[in-house]
C-alpha cells in the first residue's frame, strides 16, 4: 500500500471517530439541556418551560448567593446554595439550581439572586402576594413532601427537627398531636405541610434526622394536583373568584356518562330468557 492511500484511510477513520465523538457530544449537550422535571429553581423562577428559555446561563444570580450578606456556616463548611448546571449534574447546563438536603435556600430577605437576573427568568412577579407585596416569605420554589413510612415522628418517636428548621413555622408546617394506640399513655407529634404556605425552600429537608430524607421538596408542577374549574370551594370567598369567569359548558364524558343511568345499574347482569 503506497503512502498517499494510507494516509488517505487514516485520515478517514480520523474523521469518522470524530465525527462520533462530535455527534455523542452533541447529542450529551441536548440530552442535559432537556426539561428535567424534578430541579429546584431559585426563588422567582418562571414556570420551567419559561424559565429555559428566557435563562441566558450568566450565572449572575449564583454570584449573588455565592456573596450574599447572611452566609451559613455549617461544621466549618460555607454552603453555597445555588449551582451552575455542569455535564452530568443531570440539569440544563447552565442554569441555576439548588439540591435541598446539601445546600437549601435561606431566604435572604433581599432576595441577591432574583434581582441580579438580567432577562426576567427570576422575576419578582413569582414572588408576590394577593396584595402584590414582593417578599421570599411568598416565593413558590417547591413543596415539601413527608413520607410517613420513614418518618420517625410517624412511629412514635419525639422528632420535629423539620418543624424547628421551617422559617415558615407554624404556618408551613405545624405539628398535630394524635394519640398513640400502640402504647395508649404517649401521644404523636405528627409534622404536617401546609403547601400553600411552603417556599419550597429545602430547610426542612437538610436538617431531617433520617439516613435518607422522610421530608422531601418537590417542584410544585410536579407534586401537587389540581381540581379544575368544575370543584369549587362553596365556603371559600377566594377559591369562589377563582371558578367566576369558567365556562359552564364544560362537561366530562367516559364510557360508562354516554351509558343511560338504567344501562350502568344493569352493567354486568344477565338476565334470563
Amino acid at each position: 500500500m503506497d503512502n498517499k492511500r494510507r494516509q488517505f484511510i487514516t485520515s478517514l477513520i480520523q474523521a469518522s471517530a470524530a465525527a462520533a465523538a462530535g455527534g455523542t457530544i452533541v447529542g450529551a449537550f441536548v440530552e442535559e439541556n432537556k426539561n428535567k422535571p424534578l430541579t429546584l429553581r431559585p426563588p422567582g423562577a418562571l414556570k420551567e418551560e419559561d424559565f429555559l428559555k428566557t435563562c441566558i446561563r450568566c450565572g449572575l444570580c449564583v454570584e449573588a448567593c455565592k456573596n450574599r450578606e447572611n452566609k451559613v456556616i455549617i461544621d466549618g463548611n460555607e454552603i453555597i446554595t445555588l449551582k451552575l448546571g455542569a455535564p452530568g449534574d443531570n440539569v440544563a447546563i447552565g442554569t441555576p439550581y439548588f439540591i435541598a438536603r446539601t445546600g437549601p435556600c435561606f431566604m435572604c430577605d433581599d432576595i441577591p439572586c432574583m434581582y441580579a437576573c438580567p432577562t426576567g427568568a427570576l422575576t419578582p412577579d413569582m414572588c408576590k402576594n394577593d396584595k402584590g407585596e414582593v417578599a421570599i416569605d411568598y416565593a413558590k420554589m417547591g413543596v415539601a413532601v413527608i413520607d410517613p413510612s420513614s418518618c420517625i415522628a410517624f412511629w412514635g418517636l419525639q422528632c420535629t427537627a423539620c418543624y424547628r428548621a421551617c422559617p415558615e413555622m407554624d404556618k408551613a408546617i405545624t405539628i398535630e398531636w394524635k394519640k398513640n394506640e400502640r402504647t395508649g399513655k404517649h401521644a404523636y407529634r405528627i409534622p404536617v405541610v401546609h403547601e400553600d404556605a411552603c417556599t419550597g425552600c429545602g430547610m426542612c429537608e437538610m436538617a431531617c434526622v433520617t439516613e435518607k430524607a422522610a421530608i422531601k421538596v418537590f417542584p410544585r408542577d410536579v407534586f401537587l394536583g389540581k381540581a379544575g374549574d368544575r370543584y369549587v370551594k362553596g365556603w371559600d370567598k377566594k377559591d369562589q373568584q377563582r371558578v367566576k369567569n369558567a365556562s359552564t359548558k364544560t362537561t366530562t364524558e367516559t364510557g360508562r356518562s354516554k351509558l343511560s343511568p338504567v344501562q350502568n345499574l344493569n352493567q354486568g347482569v344477565t338476565w334470563d330468557q
